[in-house]
């Protein structure tokens, strides 16, 4: 049987709530919808890491931010970390890189061959945000000439990414289309979607979070979902694509993105925080042993889906990668599987967090420089929320006496993770008693 094609359709700063299946009621995302309905949806996923360059680290590598080195934007990808592109080159496939990269350094100049991870074909930039606008669409080919490509910026990758499969049908070839949308535009603060959707969702529908915290939700959101939308219609794009090249059934097609966004309700800007609207993230997998996959609710990394590609074609997972592959989980076998996911967070502060099924602990370490230093040892608690009664995490429970022992018991967890990711086992110092909370938990409870 011939090997299956691998698609990763990646987007930028994409929450989870902006899909249908996941609530949102304006009707943004049926090919999602779809694909995670007669696929496979990995309905708790998050990232491993809210900026930019230090999750795509790890999507390329399957390796923690701190273990890549990338542990902030800015920092190349190291040359000799093997990448997916590697491990398929390895194994017969052509493999092709469109879009944003961000693991380069050159900001506005054209990657260097050495630093594109091993991708044969290439057209991207390394800071999509800052080589494009909405409808002036540049990136940089195999030669690194200048290649400005026509119509709105997801529209003229996704017409390239359908060049390439139609051009590499007859042979198994790997993909990563990885957008910018619906990441805000630098230069001017702006989340412009296609004209046609300019204010086509402004007002309809906020986010409980974000409808009762100050941000910028009320001025951006219109355009964000516009975005959204877009997007959503570039996924059909390719699905119909494959299906007019009798490649649907097998093609693996993974959607997902690096972070979500908090609309500048947590901290100055969009991301870089542990809370559920920068970390959670929409991800389905469709095709080729995924079709039929059902939902799976246990909790995913952002870095547990680069052994489920490799996995999901065949090739061996290597044993130095941190994260795990799911498709066990599609076949009903749990065992081993994590009980909370790690996430690092980097530039806003130095802080770490885990989120298990009902809580989420995160710990901040005051006396570092959120750029310059990649980690601590020693961090202090900063906050807790029990997702269960707070889905939103409006109440921050740290430092409450009657959640007290399942801080503590979050604590141990979250220093054994940091320690299985390659970081030293810190001192976390607990957050000063408030006396007031809500009811005391009980032994029997905390642990979900």
């Amino acid at each position: 049987m011939k090997k299956p094609n691998v698609i990763v359709f990646f987007t930028d700063q994409q929450r989870w709530d902006t899909t249908g299946v996941h609530g949102n009621p304006l009707g943004l995302t049926p090919n999602f919808d779809r694909m995670a309905r007669y696929g496979t949806h990995l309905e708790h996923t998050f990232t491993c890491q809210p900026v930019c360059g230090p999750a795509r680290s790890s999507l390329q590598t399957g390796m923690y931010a701190t273990a890549t080195g990338c542990y902030k934007n800015g920092i190349p990808l190291r040359e000799d970390l093997p990448t997916l592109a590697h491990y398929f080159n390895e194994h017969g496939y052509e493999t092709g890189y469109i879009g944003k990269w961000h693991l380069a350094a050159t900001r506005t100049e054209p990657v260097p061959e050495h630093l594109r991870g091993g991708y044969k074909y290439w057209l991207a930039a390394d800071s999509l945000e800052h080589t494009s606008d909405a409808y002036h669409t540049v990136l940089y080919d195999n030669d690194n000439n200048s290649v400005k490509l026509p119509g709105y910026r997801v529209d003229a990758m996704t017409d390239a990414a359908i060049r390439y499969i139609d051009e590499k049908k007859k042979e198994p070839f790997f993909l990563f289309l990885s957008y910018l949308e619906p990441h805000h535009q630098n230069h001017r603060d702006d989340y412009p979607a296609p004209l046609v959707y300019r204010d086509s969702y402004t007002g309809r529908y906020i986010p409980p979070d974000l409808a009762a915290l100050n941000g910028t939700a009320h001025q951006h959101l219109g355009g964000y979902y516009g975005m959204v939308k877009r997007l959503d219609e570039a996924l059909g794009r390719v699905m119909d694509a494959l299906h007019s090249l009798d490649l649907a059934e097998n093609t693996i097609i993974l959607y997902t993105s690096d972070h979500g966004s908090h609309f500048k309700t947590r901290n100055a800007e969009y991301k870089r925080s542990c809370h559920e609207s920068s970390i959670r993230i929409p991800t389905a997998l469709y095709g080729a042993g995924f079709t039929g996959g059902g939902t799976v609710r246990e909790l995913v990394s952002l870095v547990d889906l680069v052994p489920t590609l490799l996995d999901g074609a065949g090739v061996a997972v290597p044993e130095h990668m941190q994260g795990k592959s799911v498709l066990p989980l599609l076949h009903g076998n749990k065992e081993g599987w994590q009980e909370e996911v790690f996430v690092q967070i980097s530039e806003s502060q130095v802080g770490r967090a885990i989120r298990t099924q009902r809580w989420k602990y995160c710990v901040n370490a005051p006396d570092r420089d959120p750029v310059k230093d990649s980690g601590s040892d020693r961090y202090v608690e900063q906050y807790l929320y029990d997702l269960y009664a707070d889905p939103y995490e409006l109440t921050n429970l740290i430092g409450m006496e009657s959640h007290r022992p399942v801080a503590e018991r979050l604590r141990d967890r979250l220093v054994r993770r940091m320690a299985e990711a390659g970081e030293a086992e810190p001192v976390i110092e607990a957050a000063p008693v408030q006396a007031h909370g809500q009811r005391k938990v009980y032994e029997h409870e905390w642990m979900a």
